[in-house]
């Protein structure tokens, strides 16, 4: 399977005519957002951060995906994500094509709601940022976690989230990053399975 033959505008489609994971009846967690960052090197990329590893830090080392808490003076959601994507990484607005959200998703520990979009970056421009709070960027191919789903045979059902991991390299990519990966790698999975079919 060549993962480099996805096609972007077919991935808009898909998340456009996906019906978002909507936030729970009952649910009063403090809101926050993220952005999966799409990007080629050539094949598809996703951008995450890995926390820094920093004594008390309650997601010491764990790895993310760019975004923080929702303020008061964030006119919406997707709002919060460009603002928060910059201040971390120091990426644009207009080096970011928004493709969507895919809805809600709640955090094991500390409770919060993360509001996850989906965005194409361009690449280009320096990637800066404090190392107090991250402690590098993780370049991780999609077609990494695409094998480790199949692999772990996560296609089309919900895995527990003991089981719910994706590693790459020397981290594992585990609770409310590893679901909002699965989601996404499960709205595109037509895509990857046409890929197949045309012999890609």
């Amino acid at each position: 399977m060549r993962f480099e033959t996805i096609d972007y505008k077919r991935i808009r489609e898909v998340i456009h005519n996906s019906d978002p994971i909507g936030l729970p009846a009952s649910d009063s967690h403090p809101p926050a957002c993220v952005f999966l960052l799409l990007f080629n090197r050539p094949e598809p990329y996703i951008l995450a951060i890995q926390k820094s590893d920093t004594e008390g830090y309650p997601w010491r080392n764990q790895v993310a995906l760019p975004g923080g808490h929702m303020e008061n003076t964030d006119p919406s959601p997707v709002a919060t994500a460009f603002r928060e994507l910059e201040e971390e990484l120091k990426i644009s607005k207009d080096q970011v094509d928004l493709i969507g959200s895919l809805g809600h998703f709640q955090t094991l520990t500390r409770p919060k709601d993360i509001e996850a979009f989906v965005g194409y970056w361009s690449g280009k421009g320096p990637i800066r940022f404090d190392p107090s709070e991250i402690a590098r960027v993780l370049e991780i191919p999609l077609s990494t976690l695409i094998k480790t789903h199949q692999a772990k045979n996560f296609h089309a059902t919900m895995p527990d989230i003991r089981e719910l991991e994706y590693p790459f390299k020397d981290v594992i990519i585990w609770g409310a990053t590893a679901r909002i990966l699965y989601q996404f790698i499960e709205l595109i999975y037509p895509l990857l399975e046409d890929s197949v079919a045309n012999g890609s």
